[in-house]
């Protein structure tokens, strides 16, 4: 049976300077995502040095720049480069939201990857208790 799924790709919604700082910061996200999570944890680990916490107006407005923008970050199975593209983008502002991994905690099994602000998801459809995270990255202390 097939499911179909609608993706909200509106590029022409977001200003031209952000939608190529969108496609940038996916295209190095894409490279991120794509190493063994010792390496993205050492990377994001590195490069979370010197930001202030992300404030959840900004996670927000970062997230749906990059959902309109980047179709492969907009869809389902798109939330790892979604949340590294969400954190890259907040880092060029001087912010780190709390990158996340972890896995849904009812069955079935189902991995997947946000961003939290404000001690809250960003722009995700679940409660906050749906997901236990395994891996996170929160802004470096002081």
């Amino acid at each position: 049976m097939t499911a179909f799924q609608s993706i909200a790709h509106r590029p022409r919604s977001v200003p031209v300077g952000l939608r190529c700082e969108v496609r940038l910061m996916s295209v190095l996200a894409a490279v991120i995502v794509r190493q063994p999570p010792v390496r993205i944890r050492r990377a994001f680990t590195w490069l979370r040095r010197g930001a202030r916490p992300a404030t959840l107006e900004v996670a927000t407005a970062m997230r749906a720049a990059t959902v309109a923008v980047s179709l492969p970050c907009a869809g389902r199975e798109g939330c790892l480069r979604r949340s590294a593209t969400v954190v890259l983008m907040c880092r060029r502002r001087g912010m780190w939201p709390t990158w996340c991994v972890g896995a849904r905690t009812l069955p079935p099994f189902a991995a997947h990857a946000w961003v939290e602000a404000g001690g809250q998801p960003v722009g995700e459809d679940f409660p906050p208790d749906y997901f236990r995270a395994l891996i996170t990255i929160p802004a470096a202390t002081t």
